[in-house]
């Protein structure tokens, strides 16, 4: 008898009062959504407002770590402890700081040395890593590459 009752109200057509009540209840719904989108926004700007000194303090710190590496790894062959003489080294930058040539000066090159210059707690890139592994697992070579002539026209 329940569910009859049921399906002979759900066939009426709606009064007055119900169809007020279900438009008030769709923009109270759509209201509340607004809402919320607004007070989540805000809450957002705030966090991002608060957060924002410290990561730009965290970006200064490690811009300042990038640019003493470089500075220091320009400066590495003159500077005390570095084993080589600066004038037999000549800087790269990457994916090695320095291939140094062991006896230049002389005219005798004894050994080819690869030199990664690192500063503070800084560790190997994968790429250096790999150029690391390649040196010291002897998969090193020479090649001799002639560029073509080029030809120009003579103009008068």
């Amino acid at each position: 008898m329940f569910a009859t009752q049921i399906f002979q109200f759900a066939r009426l057509p709606m009064d007055f009062p119900t169809t007020f009540l279900v438009i008030a209840g769709v923009l109270l719904a759509l209201f509340l959504l607004w809402l919320g989108y607004v007070l989540g926004r805000a809450v957002t700007r705030a966090r991002a407002d608060r957060e924002a000194p410290a990561l730009r303090e965290d970006a200064v710190k490690r811009s300042r770590a990038v640019l003493t590496g470089q500075f220091s790894e320009q400066l590495a062959p003159f500077l005390p402890g570095f084993r080589w003489r600066p004038t037999e080294v000549r800087f790269i930058g990457k994916p090695v700081d320095f291939i140094v040539f062991k006896g230049l000066d002389e005219g005798n090159v004894e050994e080819i040395v690869f030199v990664e210059v690192k500063s503070g707690d800084a560790q190997l890139s994968t790429k250096e890593r790999k150029v690391r592994d390649a040196v010291q697992e002897k998969r090193v070579s020479w090649a001799e590459y002639r560029a073509p002539a080029i030809q120009r026209e003579d103009r008068c």
